[in-house]
């Protein structure tokens, strides 16, 4: 049995012929799939299979076995472990070659912590200088994301998401801290695309206040509330990490390599707790 591409869907061909969504690929088509080259379809199955942890932290990425299982040559395989390295969810080291980041307890409570101070300073600068063409462009985002939560097309959130704090980081106008925050987006990425509805609702109503207190120009609150939604995630991530991770460690990976028990991210102890904005509705 090997993978075939369809339709921008990478799927694995059964015995009888017919083909059947493989651990990597997704039976939902997405919007744009059929523009994306071979390259980006490969870097987009890699990305999601690790931001919804069917690929596990620590996990090897052995370029040959992807590549037979998605039925494509190394090459592109090889492109797109490069690409997710570059965004922070892939890390390649001489001893182990290519694999899943694996983030301790530690190190993410820490880089949430970076990140939550500078997404507050980037929204108190967008408050104060409200440029009315990002605003814009932040609401439609806002407008997508909503109505991907209402249809519950899940699948579209990550990338919704990711649209949003660019956006975010646009309005702010400060070049520096925008790309400080884009490499801090990319390094948390696997840590901000939670799957559960009612949590997913509740980010996009946190994005709405945010957007709220930007046009209000009410800086205090716009920077409370962007702090707060990143710790808040932060928090959602450390506290449900260790369920995650307790399913079968022996689990057969996508790559065909029995998955490591020694490459789990480290049980949370977090005490992060957001504080409550005091902001105006």
């Amino acid at each position: 049995m090997g993978l075939v591409a369809r339709s921008g869907t990478l799927r694995r061909r059964g015995p009888d012929g017919h083909c059947m969504a493989g651990r990597l690929g997704n039976s939902k088509p997405r919007l744009g799939d059929d523009y994306l080259s071979l390259h980006g379809r490969v870097i987009e199955e890699l990305r999601q299979a690790i931001l919804s942890r069917r690929l596990k932290p620590g996990e090897r990425l052995v370029e040959g076995r992807l590549a037979e299982e998605l039925g494509v040559s190394r090459n592109p395989v090889r492109e797109a472990i490069r690409v997710l390295a570059s965004e922070g969810l892939v890390e390649v080291t001489a001893r182990r070659g290519a694999s899943v980041l694996a983030m301790t307890d530690e190190e993410a409570r820490e880089t949430i912590e970076v990140r939550a101070l500078l997404e507050g300073q980037n929204a108190r600068l967008a408050a104060r200088r409200r440029d009315q063409d990002i605003l814009k462009r932040i609401a439609a985002v806002l407008k997508q994301g909503n109505e991907a939560v209402a249809a519950r097309r899940f699948e579209l959130l990550p990338g919704l998401n990711q649209q949003f704090h660019h956006e975010l980081a646009e309005a702010g106008r400060n070049r520096v801290l925008a790309d400080l925050l884009k490499r801090l987006r990319e390094r948390t990425a696997m840590l901000f695309s939670p799957t559960d509805p009612v949590r997913q609702a509740r980010t996009w109503d946190e994005h709405a206040g945010i957007l709220r207190a930007i046009i209000d120009g009410d800086e205090r609150a716009a920077a409370t509330l962007a702090a707060e939604h990143v710790m808040r995630a932060g928090a959602d991530f450390l506290t449900t990490i260790h369920v995650l991770d307790e399913e079968p460690l022996q689990e057969e990976s996508a790559t065909g390599v029995k998955t490591s028990s020694g490459q789990r991210p480290v049980a949370p102890k977090s005490s992060m707790k957001p504080k409550r904005a005091k902001a105006r509705s």
